[in-house]
């Protein structure tokens, strides 16, 4: 029995030798700029600042962004975003992307929808990794009920004067920017707007959220804002069209989150079967033993339905025929998965599996945030089941 993270990949047709090079440089990055660490960083509680340097001077920062701002944009394409998402996660340490690359969330609203002069001043520098850009519209009192978003802009001449609070922001406290769902009309999705925020105007507060099952590493914050003058420049798209910005965000987003949970399910099932070739009990190993071969086959299964179904969604992506509906139920899907995977490989894994400091144990206790972040699984159903007309 032999079932690796790569050998657990099924084969995809739409990967080109360019795609499995941009992998094997991505790789070497990772395993001499990360690995080494993941313990390290997981225990005190954040990343070091000079990680940021190197992942911008890699091109890891600027992987699909305008080459105009000093992104890399020539030949990239959805998959080289998923072997990213893959790699990153063979690392099993989940707050890592959600802090590292927030702007991947941060910033595409400013690519798509901001001015030239605003992309001038944020996309560079975040993409040097000399600052930070977060997304917030999770609020203490909606969650991720984005069109009853209850955060104020009041327009005030030149500027809009904003008032509310945003919790849950991954990368809330070391962002230069937020960009910031607001109201700036009535109720419902109609009237909310997108502000990019920058964090250094009178008025912004944040306190950090450190107390997480999971994501120890993560830069995690509540944001506050009162009384804050932000200029009516830093509006994304029109007033009453901040639910369309924010949208355009959430395939991505999902996708890229499934993308991740189906690799860490593949981490649990490497490290199980390992684990089961190594140990014996009652004098033979436990691979021998009909009940933990049944646990990993049944791993393997759930693994591929979400290999094919990641693939499925991501040609429609990339094709411009998406389904949201079928990509909330891709992450659906995912979340699931990595649960199970991450419960048998504790089975299989016994005590040193509850032992921090192993891969299976750091997955396990993140797999809730991953069934919630981007939206959580009820509201991902509820969604797709409106994209079919009910």
């Amino acid at each position: 029995m032999s079932l690796s993270f790569d050998s657990a990949r099924l084969p995809n047709p739409d990967l080109t030798e360019e795609h499995e090079a941009w992998r094997e440089q991505l790789r070497r990055f990772i395993d001499r700029e990360i690995m080494p660490y993941v313990d390290e960083w997981d225990e005190q509680g954040f990343l070091p600042e000079e990680l940021w340097g190197k992942a911008a001077e890699f091109g890891l920062l600027g992987l699909g962004y305008p080459e105009q701002y000093g992104g890399i944009e020539t030949g990239i394409d959805l998959y080289h975003h998923n072997i990213l998402s893959e790699e990153l996660s063979r690392t099993s340490l989940g707050g890592l992307p959600s802090t590292l690359l927030s702007h991947g969330i941060g910033m595409p609203p400013v690519v798509a929808f901001g001015s030239e002069s605003l992309k001038s001043q944020i996309i560079p520098p975040v993409l040097a990794g000399e600052k930070r850009i977060c997304l917030a519209i999770t609020e203490p009192s909606g969650g991720s009920d984005v069109a009853n978003l209850q955060t104020t802009a009041v327009r005030d001449g030149e500027h809009y004067i904003v008032n509310g609070s945003k919790t849950f922001i991954s990368g809330g406290m070391g962002s230069h920017w937020a960009t910031t769902g607001v109201r700036t009309g009535g109720e419902g999705g109609s009237g909310v707007s997108v502000l990019v925020i920058p964090m250094d105007l009178e008025g912004v507060s944040r306190t950090p959220l450190n107390k997480k099952q999971g994501w120890w590493c993560s830069d995690t914050a509540t944001l506050y804002f009162d009384n804050v003058r932000v200029p009516a420049g830093n509006l994304l798209a029109e007033e009453g069209n901040g639910f369309l910005v924010i949208a355009n965000n959430f395939n991505d987003e999902r996708l890229a989150m499934a993308v991740m949970m189906e690799a860490f399910a593949r981490v649990c099932l490497e490290d199980a079967v390992n684990w089961a070739q190594e140990r014996k009990t009652f004098g033979k190993r436990l691979a021998d033993h009909q009940v933990i071969r049944h646990k990993i086959a049944e791993m393997k299964q759930r693994i591929n339905v979400c290999q094919t179904y990641i693939q499925h969604c991501t040609r429609q992506v990339i094709t411009g025929t998406a389904d949201f509906g079928d990509i909330a139920l891709l992450k659906v899907q995912c979340s699931q998965t990595m649960e199970f995977c991450a419960r048998e490989a504790m089975q299989i894994l016994g005590g040193i599996g509850y032992m921090r400091g192993n891969r299976v144990e750091r997955i396990y206790r993140e797999v809730r945030v991953n069934a919630i972040g981007g939206g959580s699984e009820e509201i991902m159903r509820d969604l797709a089941s409106r994209a079919y007309g009910l």
